[in-house]
This record gives C-alpha cells, sequence and structure tokens, in this order.
C-alpha cells in the first residue's frame, strides 16, 4: 500500500484532465443508469480495498464538520461543544469547520478511528463514490482520486465500463 499511496498523486495529476474531460462528456449526456454502475463499481472496489490498510484520507485531508457532527461528536466524546471546537477545530477560507491539523488526532496508528461510531457524516461517505447523483460531485470524486486508491480505481473502471 505504501508504494501505491507514493505514486498516487503523480498518477491522479497525470489523469487529471482526462478526468475532467471525461465527466464534462458525460454530463452533457448523462446516462440513465449511471448512479447505478458507480455504486456497482463502489461495492466491487470496497470489496477487495481495506481502508484500514491505507488510511490516507485521514492522515492528508479534513472532512467538514457540520453542526449535527458537532454536537454528536461533543457528546460522544463528553465535551462541551465549544471546548471541542476550540481544541480542535478551525473555520477554513470556505468558512465551513474543519480540523485543525493533519493527520486528524482521532487516527489510531493502526489506521482505525477513535471516534468511529460518532464519526463526521463526511468521513463515513468518504470518497462519495456511493452516492445518489453522483455526477454532481465530479469535480470533487477527481479531486478523491489523488487522496484515495478506491477512488482513482473506480473513476479508472467507469471510464473502461461507460466510454463516452
Amino acid at each position: 500500500m505504501e508504494r501505491i499511496l507514493e505514486q498516487l498523486p503523480d498518477m491522479a495529476r497525470d489523469k487529471r484532465e482526462e478526468n475532467k474531460r471525461y465527466f464534462s462528456r458525460l454530463k452533457k449526456k448523462p446516462r440513465k443508469r449511471l448512479d447505478l454502475l458507480v455504486h456497482e463499481l463502489h461495492n466491487e472496489e470496497f470489496s477487495r480495498t481495506d481502508c484500514l490498510s491505507c488510511g490516507n484520507c485521514c492522515k492528508t485531508t479534513s472532512p467538514i464538520f457540520t453542526d449535527k457532527d458537532i454536537s454528536r461528536i461533543s457528546r460522544f466524546l463528553k465535551m462541551k461543544e465549544l471546548d471541542f471546537i476550540g481544541q480542535y477545530l478551525r473555520r477554513d477560507e470556505d468558512d465551513f469547520m474543519v480540523l485543525q491539523q493533519s493527520p486528524c488526532p482521532f487516527l489510531g496508528e493502526d489506521n482505525a478511528c477513535f471516534i468511529y461510531e460518532s464519526r463526521p457524516k463526511a468521513c463515513s461517505e468518504y470518497p462519495h463514490t456511493d452516492r445518489k447523483k453522483f455526477l454532481q460531485i465530479a469535480q470533487l470524486t477527481v479531486k478523491n482520486t489523488e487522496i484515495c486508491p478506491a477512488a482513482f480505481n473506480i473513476v479508472e473502471n467507469l471510464k473502461k465500463r461507460l466510454p463516452v
């Protein structure tokens, strides 16, 4: 996995323009069963991908924390919301609440999450390749191919299975 993670940013950058063109063409001529196909590819990929062997998303990026996330996680950690925010979060340039640091402070050495049961919604949905209206997040998906080997593989398999 280490070697894949070392190569992933370069591989994804090499494919970035190709992927942007692909999704642009796909948006002009959307397929009715696109979400079903992407869900199928997602399930296939995650049947052979173990996130605990990677953890790159937790090591390199921050999820967005919603008010509900903050409330739920604060309760889980038995902290006051303001204390949780002060200790772990900051507002980013887009006015979203995100982690103050990377890697995630809740990530263990074994890539397990200390707050897994209460983790942010953005974490539980990452890399967002099994959501409805997949084309609406094409730009995010292209970005996620630089971070998540599974997202990279899903996009590459989508291009093979559904050429445009």
